[in-house]
């Protein structure tokens, strides 16, 4: 099994026909995601490289069978976007873009709970299931098949992590990024749900960051219902106060939302945490070869 995304995925993409789109949305086809259909208002009937383009979400799921949607569409109109992948009737949708406003999001948010529909992001990577599907940005060179689960709220780190992984002979069930903005559709209890559910997950890795309590609402929860082990690693240790570091949720208030107090809160809970990537790593190798 794999989560989020698997071999049953038939995606379409909003904006397949920018750059970036395009860019991704070919290196998902390449990888053996069924990329199905594109989206952008005033280029229906045109296509990518054999890809069909619609004007409306909605076509791609009644005319190609479409059931996960990826947005790469600009902020302004990303929210659109995702609320028309919603109404489509697709079960998943991934958003990349960056820097969508807090109360477009908030609107998609709640549109897309009440409709059951699982949102992952903005401002995430993706999700990849190794050797399966890929739906984002994730390098999937850096992963292999495994039984590691990654949940990250950063790219870049959880590519260190994995390609630290596959170098150490361990591989991974599905890599999810959920996304470093203040609203996101799904958070580490969301994903770390999904993972305790497969049986294919044998140990789960979380990636979290300064900023919010969404790690520490995560380590009660861990305690409360995860049985898997979690390795975890928390960046920012040396982040200064009041300064906002790359993602947009990433910043320390007074007290709050320090990486030491995070770190405290897991290791409280019984998760092991790194305080680099590569000791995460390591710390989840090893623990992997004990339960063999």
């Amino acid at each position: 099994m794999a989560i989020i995304v698997d071999e049953q995925t038939k995606l379409v993409i909003s904006g397949l026909t920018g750059r970036e789109g395009s860019f991704h949305g070919l290196r998902n086809r390449d990888y053996g995601t069924e990329v199905v259909a594109g989206v952008t208002p005033g280029k229906g009937g045109q296509d990518v490289e054999g890809i069909p383009i619609f004007e409306k979400a909605a076509e791609a799921v009644s005319e190609r069978g479409a059931n996960t949607s990826m947005i790469f569409v600009p902020a302004r109109f990303a929210a659109g976007a995702i609320g028309e992948a919603i109404e489509a009737g697709v079960h998943t949708v991934i958003a990349i873009t960056e820097g969508i406003p807090v109360h477009d999001m908030l609107r998609v948010y709640w549109q897309a709970k009440e409709a059951g529909v699982r949102l992952i992001g903005p401002n995430c990577p993706g999700a990849l299931s190794p050797g399966k599907s890929n739906v984002g940005i994730i390098p999937a060179q850096f992963f292999e098949p495994g039984s590691i689960g990654v949940v990250s709220k950063s790219g870049t780190l959880t590519y260190q992590i994995g390609n630290e992984l596959k170098q150490a002979g361990a591989g991974n069930s599905s890599i999810v990024g959920i996304g470093g903005d203040p609203i996101i559709g799904s958070d580490f209890i969301d994903i770390l749900t999904l993972f305790e559910e497969d049986p294919e997950t044998e140990l789960i890795v979380m990636v979290g960051e300064i900023g919010g309590d969404a790690e520490e609402r995560a380590a009660d929860f861990i305690a409360e219902r995860v049985t898997k082990p979690v390795v975890a690693y928390i960046a920012g240790f040396t982040a200064p106060p009041g300064k906002q570091m790359g993602h947009a949720g990433a910043i320390i208030s007074g007290s709050s939302g320090t990486a030491e107090a995070k770190k405290e809160a897991l290791e409280a809970r019984g998760v092991r945490v790194g305080r680099s990537p590569t000791e995460a790593a390591q710390l989840a190798v090893a623990a992997i070869g004990a339960r063999a």
